[in-house]
């Protein structure tokens, strides 16, 4: 019901971003929900996690953003054995000048994609904490700015397959929004079947918007006006899952911060300058959905989080 609700908000009034979408949903196929909320994601200046099985599109979403936007690019495949060095770089000793000179990682470019990021051990996942939070790493006692804007944006297998780690509670709050693509409708997976491979479109596919224009975009975002009622209703959502009944540990102030931000991009996207509870009410799927683990009790059934929010906590 809420993927039906974000199908309606169409149309921006930004033609770089209508293009981007437009380009997007060209490639991957019956998603336009998910992709709707991932360039939100990225205009709300947050980083991404994109959970699935794998063989649903999950990298090539990424790859297709990181185009789009006209970004600089790198890929980190996670693996058991990465080193937190390999994200970051090293320092490396020159012996025409005497001293160790860095080498910088693949950290330092605009758009990271970690894929598999939950097939690396804890201690290279926490390699992007100071990265996806500062904008910045810290190497041999020297801290490094990273380019602006900067994104991560992680692809992730479920946990139940062979070879993960699951991520810290730390590491996934660094991420404003977690979307699951799922599989393709009947039609979308005929037309993928029969068209064209995925990779050779990707190769031919232009930027649909130059990094100053999103820039600008997201701080339009920052603009977008939040009445004294909306903020009510963040905090009633908030307050909600700190009551001990339901949910193991209540939401965090970032986490507040995290859906208004995105609520700010979504009305955005929808060509508007305010803020209306139904742009929360659908980004909070994606944002509290990896924040809160409900409490478990013997013959409790399962419940969606984000549904149990939006029916429990009524609009001021």
């Amino acid at each position: 019901m809420l993927i039906e609700r974000i199908r309606e908000f169409t149309g921006s009034g930004h033609p770089s971003l209508e293009a981007v979408l437009k380009a997007a949903n060209g490639i991957i196929l019956g998603k336009e929900a998910q992709i709707r909320m991932a360039v939100a994601c990225l205009l709300a200046r947050g980083h991404l996690l994109i959970e699935d099985i794998p063989g649903v599109g999950k990298t090539t979403l990424s790859h297709v953003l990181a185009t789009l936007l006209g970004l600089q690019y790198q890929r980190i495949q996670f693996t058991s054995d990465l080193l937190p060095a390999d994200i970051i770089g090293v320092s490396i000793f020159d012996r025409e000048t005497s001293s160790f000179r860095f080498h910088p990682g693949p950290i330092f470019s605009q758009v990271i994609l970690a894929d598999e990021i939950n097939r690396a051990s804890p201690k290279a996942q926490s390699a992007l904490l100071e990265a996806m939070e500062e904008h910045q790493v810290t190497s041999d006692g020297v801290t490094r700015n990273l380019p602006d804007p900067f994104f991560v944006i992680a692809t992730q297998n479920p946990i139940h397959q062979v070879g993960t780690f699951p991520l810290p509670e730390s590491q996934l709050d660094r991420f404003l929004m977690r979307v699951k693509l799922g599989y393709p409708d009947r039609d979308a997976e005929r037309a993928l079947l029969k068209g064209e491979d995925r990779r050779d479109l990707i190769a031919h596919l232009k930027p649909a918007m130059t990094p100053e224009e999103l820039r600008a975009l997201q701080k339009e975002v920052q603009c977008v006006i939040v009445s004294d009622a909306l903020v009510d209703y963040v905090q009633a959502l908030i307050a909600h899952t700190r009551d001990g009944s339901k949910f193991e540990s209540g939401l965090s102030p970032r986490a507040g911060l995290a859906v208004l931000r995105g609520a700010q991009a979504w009305a955005l996207m929808s060509g508007r300058k305010q803020v209306l509870p139904e742009d929360v009410q659908a980004v909070v799927p994606a944002v509290v959905g990896h924040r809160l683990k409900a409490m478990v009790s013997a013959g409790a059934k399962a419940f969606d989080p984000a549904q149990e929010l939006i029916r429990a906590v009524a609009i001021p």
